[in-house]
């Protein structure tokens, strides 16, 4: 099959960017002049989501087109280098495309496992380059996320004694390498612009996969930004700043696909992770008492953690003016695990081969037609919640990730109520009623599947991670 027959696929990720941090989304302190005009392409969803208000869980279902529980990954995953993560036997996107002769590549977060088995390369990716844990200082690339855990969470994972600890965590096709000094953003900005560089020659069609790691902590960003907005408050400076250095290398893999001459025929995604983030992890210049406020879910309630829109109501675009009309603003419900199957499908690949729970959302964003979803369903610890065309219902929801529930039973209208402010559980019994069940059962047939299936499975894990680091001197 030729080249000009199937399209190349490009996926922009980002890390803990809220709803309202992004210009055409409206942010009005500062500009991303590229994401911009990739909305303007194409299409800008207002009411697109994330699987999960976290990074391992949303990651896995973008990349397996199923639910989190049923892709084997509920939760956020450790940063050790013994943790696995996506179970080997859950196809992802990169390996569904691989036997229809698709060249693949990731540059930047994996967070799906670190452990031999789970990394990248086992997978379906070809190329990759970039960090496996969940973040890393932009400049030395050293995660030193374990070193603020809490001693029973260390315990459990078998790593007690890791506050001392820091891990290196910069890898090339499995090679750990080092380019101390070098901003991560930037690194990955020259790697996916020399991808496409090369791909876009060769005969067979590209699979691209670009998770930033902007803008989750720590707080940094090149001075050159940070001059960009010299009159905002610091939170929201260093966040505009690493947007725009985000922004910007969007910019750089755009235009070279145009230099290519690839443009037309390519279908770029772009999409958040979760909602922004409250948590406060700026190693460099000592704040670390207080919960950052640079990120903003725009008129949404909630951020990171919560089931709340803010959490996980996402900024997103679709652009392949092949096949989608540009300047659309599609307010139909999407959901992230829809990318597998939408661009499967496009490449000639079938759906139906595989287990999905996302749905082909191509006549939605090329022919204007419904959502696909008659429902959407999320979890996340003690909260569960699901929207149903206008509605949406939140069970133990959870404002501040450690507090208590905010509403034990939350139902809105979240087209006439986007910010979730006015409960409407007492005056519609009935539907909360309905909606409740729905989401139960669902629940249920999560943990079901969850204690007989991958429970097992991760308890096997736990025990090769404790005797890993008991030979180690760890534990």
């Amino acid at each position: 099959m030729a080249q000009e027959s199937r399209p190349n696929f490009i996926i922009f990720y980002t890390d803990d960017q809220g709803y309202g941090d992004l210009s055409c989304m409206g942010a009005t302190d500062f500009r991303t002049q590229h994401l911009d005009a990739l909305a303007a392409s194409g299409a800008r969803f207002t009411n697109w989501y994330s699987n999960s208000p976290v990074c391992s869980p949303s990651r896995a279902s973008l990349l397996t087109g199923r639910y989190p529980g049923n892709a084997g990954v509920r939760s956020i995953l450790t940063s050790h280098r013994t943790a696995s993560g996506l179970p080997p036997e859950v196809p992802t996107l990169a390996e569904a495309l691989k036997p229809l002769g698709y060249q693949t590549a990731m540059f930047g977060k994996w967070h799906l496992g670190l452990a031999e088995g789970s990394r990248p390369h086992d997978h379906g990716f070809d190329e990759w380059f970039g960090f496996m844990a969940g973040c890393i200082d932009y400049y030395s690339h050293i995660c030193y996320w374990w070193m603020n855990q809490p001693l029973e969470v260390k315990q459990r994972a078998g790593v007690a004694n890791h506050r001392t600890n820091p891990l290196h965590d910069l890898w090339e096709n499995g090679d750990e390498v080092w380019r101390d000094g070098e901003y991560f953003t930037d690194m990955v900005a020259e790697r996916a612009v020399e991808y496409v560089r090369q791909a876009a020659k060769s005969e067979e069609p590209f699979f691209l996969y670009v998770p930033f790691s902007a803008p989750h902590y720590p707080m940094h960003a090149p001075q050159k930004y940070k001059d960009r907005f010299p009159d905002l408050a610091w939170d929201r400076q260093i966040m505009a700043a690493m947007i725009s250095a985000m922004d910007d290398a969007v910019g750089a893999v755009m235009a070279e696909l145009e230099r290519q001459g690839a443009r037309d025929n390519t279908l770029v995604f772009f999409q958040s992770d979760n909602g922004p983030s409250r948590e406060s992890r700026n190693w460099l210049d000592g704040r670390t008492e207080d919960p950052y406020y640079g990120g903003s879910a725009g008129k949404l309630k909630g951020h990171k953690f919560s089931l709340y829109d803010g959490g996980i109501r996402m900024p997103a675009i679709m652009s392949w003016p092949e096949r989608i009309p540009a300047g659309q603003v599609l307010d139909e419900p999407g959901v992230a695990m829809d990318i597998f199957p939408t661009l499967l499908a496009a490449a000639g690949g079938d759906p139906a081969a595989y287990e999905l729970d996302g749905r082909d959302v191509t006549a939605m964003v090329a022919e204007r037609a419904a959502s696909p979803h008659d429902e959407i369903f999320w979890e996340m610890g003690q909260q569960t919640a699901v929207r149903r065309g206008d509605w949406k219902l939140v069970l133990n929801g959870q404002l501040v990730e450690g507090a208590p529930a905010e509403d034990d039973v939350f139902l809105a209208n979240v087209v006439e109520d986007m910010g979730e402010q006015e409960n409407l559980a007492g005056a519609r019994p009935e539907l909360v009623a309905e909606l409740r069940a729905a989401a139960e059962g669902w629940r249920a047939g999560i943990e079901a599947r969850w204690a007989t299936e991958w429970q097992p499975k991760l308890a096997g894990d736990r025990r090769v991670i404790a005797e890993s680091a008991a030979e180690r001197g760890l534990a």
